[in-house]
């Protein structure tokens, strides 16, 4: 049957007819001809499906954005394009086939697509912001809902090329050029969503900058000599990713907890990035940890003291989401290098501190171990090295790691062994609740640590409770 001759009847329920548009679109969607029986082509039918297409897509689009995005309108007049050429497709095989009730039908079939496919995706894209889907998932949405949006403009092509009766080769030109102009399209308009964050440079002032070097320079000069006979605890915070306020208030938070109840004010430093703290704050990086760590070494006695390192941020992934086994360092505007294991072992080595206690709350931190690993040091990771850790969202003041092991377990016990035996049953009470990936927090300690650790913790808990 020629379009010229294709009949297409209404049904006489407004909710029949939508019911059979949402048909029409799933048989387009697997390339059959069958979607031009079901349609029902209305003027109705078409304004409803394009606002339902719009409000889903504008759903999506803020589900997709990124925290602080605003309303472009430049993003919504690009989607808009989409169905203004469906519609205008219409209109020409309406005049050309002389069928006027082809006018809607390309319209109606890809905004029923659209719809069904943005509330898809919508979904997707909400499981992963709940941290239900494996964080190497990202990358690979992009190319998912990238193929969703080529899918269902070629379906529709598909199926008009079929029942024009066009030859074998014609429709597999027509299939191939449509994917591949779809293809350059949605890249080209990546930069432009329904929610963007506005562009406005990220910039530090003067003052703000001038200020970094005497800002470490006075938190390190302010560290206490150590006192002679005693093991005294140091303590080292980083919070590596500026753009998530999770990391600073977890390293604060530990800060304060190892200041106030474990006796280490006056032998504590807080490396933070984050767009708050420029004028108040050490930034952290790789250079201000290694001036740290080799001031905080001079104050200490090699032979007594240790020193308590912490490190919270991401862990760092290439583009396709593979593990790189990297800490990421990140304070917009500033391009610093990460941390990685060798370095940060070198770096520890330098310094000339023996006895270390080091936690790492991130995805991935197992990939630290092996090369921390030495028989005076401690290590405590968030996960193991090919899982992700939980809890570093916008909206989360903790990790998961970080509530279990600094706000819960380091209060409740004078043990480092049975703090971390806590920590692991709390963070796995969570991640099952919320259906992730067991993250396997880890820890190691050197046969030398194994057997001095007690009597450090001694020294460190005997302060429990003295506020």
């Amino acid at each position: 049957m020629s379009l010229s001759s294709l009949k297409l009847q209404t049904l006489p329920r407004f909710s029949l007819n939508f019911a059979a548009n949402i048909s029409a679109s799933l048989w387009m969607l697997i390339g059959s001809v069958r979607a031009f029986h079901w349609v029902k082509p209305t003027m109705t039918q078409f304004l409803l499906f394009a606002i339902l297409a719009l409000g889903a897509n504008i759903l999506f689009a803020w589900l997709a954005s990124d925290f602080g995005s605003e309303f472009n309108e430049q993003g919504l007049i690009s989607y808009l394009i989409w169905p203004t050429i469906m519609l205008l497709a219409g209109i020409v095989l309406a005049r050309r086939t002389q069928n006027h009730a082809l006018t809607f039908v390309p319209a109606i079939l890809w905004l029923v697509a659209d719809v069904l496919l943005a509330l898809l995706q919508s979904g997707v894209q909400f499981l992963y912001l709940k941290q239900w889907l494996p964080n190497q998932t990202h990358y690979w949405l992009s190319i998912l809902f990238m193929a969703l949006f080529v899918w269902q403009t070629t379906s529709l092509l598909w199926i008009f090329a079929k029942q024009l009766h066009w030859a074998w080769w014609e429709q597999t030109l027509t299939l191939f050029g449509a994917i591949a102009l779809l293809v350059m399209w949605q890249k080209n308009v990546l930069n432009q969503p329904i929610f963007k964050i506005p562009e406005t440079p990220i910039t530090i002032s003067e003052t703000a900058f001038y200020a970094q070097p005497m800002i470490l320079h006075d938190t390190l000069t302010n560290i206490q000599k150590n006192t002679t006979g005693v093991s005294d605890w140091y303590f080292v915070g980083v919070a590596g990713y500026g753009d998530l306020n999770v990391f600073k208030t977890e390293i604060e938070e530990a800060k304060k907890l190892f200041d106030v109840r474990f006796g280490t004010k006056g032998k504590s430093v807080a490396l933070i990035n984050n767009p708050t703290t420029w004028q108040t704050d050490p930034i952290a990086s790789k250079s201000s940890l290694d001036t740290t760590l080799k001031y905080v070494a001079k104050q200490m006695n090699a032979d007594e003291d240790v020193l308590f390192l912490t490190i919270s941020t991401h862990g760092a992934v290439d583009q396709y989401g593979n593990i790189l086994g990297d800490l990421v360092m990140d304070n917009t505007p500033l391009d610093l290098d990460d941390i990685d294991p060798k370095w940060l072992r070198q770096t520890l080595d330098a310094s000339g501190i023996r006895w270390r206690v080091i936690v790492i709350s991130a995805c991935y931190s197992g990939t630290f171990i092996k090369e921390l690993s030495s028989p005076t040091t401690a290590i405590i990771t968030a996960s193991r090295a090919d899982r992700a850790s939980f809890g570093c969202t916008a909206d989360a003041d903790l990790t998961y790691f970080g509530r279990a092991f600094f706000a819960e377990a380091l209060r409740d016990n004078t043990s480092f062994e049975r703090a971390f035996a806590q920590t692991v049953r709390r963070v796995s009470e969570r991640e099952a609740l919320k259906g992730f990936e067991p993250s396997e927090p880890q820890m190691v300690v050197g046969s030398l640590m194994k057997t001095a650790l007690p009597e450090f913790e001694k020294m460190l808990f005997e302060h429990k409770g003295k506020e």
